[in-house]
């Protein structure tokens, strides 16, 4: 007889807020507990049993530190590491005998070591660490200057209230976004092309850029009046009479110049280039 598996069901909002309340109180009473143990206790060995009771009874909240920085640039399995760390930090270091409570230290320790992580490890393009630095402040004096001007801030206004240098701050302005790369698959703002729709585009402009250089240096080498000729002829398009009563010379004359000017250039530009 074949069982059939009960379709799952979401549990119901009051609910999972009623089991997150729950667990918050069950982690807070252990926790209490714990830290009291450790007042009391002498021992070396039962204060760092009750340091890892500590620790376990803590790990939900580090992890829900560390999910609060996804989709950052780094992959979560490593933040997690990172709060962990920092929760282990916080419970050696955790003075019992305060009267504090353990979160009260535990929650900014673990927050330092996720955001020194971000600041040492999480940028894909390196920047000096007075870069990194000025960006926090930046980051922190937005708010405060958008209320104020009730717009967004400029760069120098920017500068003036951090009193530091304008070209520092265009320069970590500029360094925005290098915790994560943008994604080649971004729309490019036009609705059809993304970037990676653009690499290895070919510029027609590029591909005549050497034969304009080589050009360039073939004409400089024949006289001023050639080139004005050439110049009234293949970018002015004026005909050969025309040049001819711009230069006194008969139209024969200006057709032998043109055939002889044209054939130094052929040459010029078909003449092999010697080994780099």
């Amino acid at each position: 007889m074949t069982t059939l598996a009960m379709p799952h069901r979401q549990q119901p909002e009051h609910a999972r807020v009623h089991s997150i309340t729950t667990r918050g109180e069950a982690r807070a009473t252990r926790t209490s507990r714990v830290v009291a143990g450790l007042r009391d206790t002498i021992s070396e060995s039962e204060r760092q049993r009750l340091v890892d009771e500590l620790i376990e009874a803590n790990v939900g909240m580090a992890r829900s530190m560390a999910a609060r920085y996804r989709n950052r640039g780094i992959d979560l399995e490593d933040l997690q590491q990172v709060a962990l760390v920092g929760l282990t930090k916080a419970a050696q270091r955790f003075d019992a005998s305060s009267g504090h409570d353990f979160l009260s230290y535990a929650v900014p320790t673990v927050r330092g070591e996720l955001r020194r992580h971000f600041r040492d490890s999480g940028w894909m393009i390196r920047v000096p660490r007075r870069v990194q630095d000025l960006q926090a402040r930046i980051r922190r004096a937005q708010p405060d200057l958008e209320a104020r001007l009730g717009r967004s801030p400029r760069p120098s206004e920017v500068a003036e209230h951090l009193n530091v240098d304008l070209d520092d701050v265009v320069e970590a302005l500029s360094a925005t976004g290098c915790f994560r790369p943008t994604s080649i698959d971004t729309p490019t703002g036009n609705g059809t092309d993304t970037i990676a729709d653009l690499l290895g585009w070919d510029d027609a402009g590029l591909v005549s850029v050497e034969a304009r250089l080589v050009l360039g240096t073939a004409i400089s080498q024949l006289s001023e009046r050639e080139q004005r000729i050439l110049q009234w002829r293949f970018v002015d398009e004026r005909t050969q009479q025309e040049i001819a009563d711009l230069v006194g010379l008969t139209q024969a004359q200006v057709s032998r110049i043109l055939t002889r000017v044209l054939a130094r250039l052929r040459a010029g530009l078909s003449e092999p280039r010697p080994a780099a």
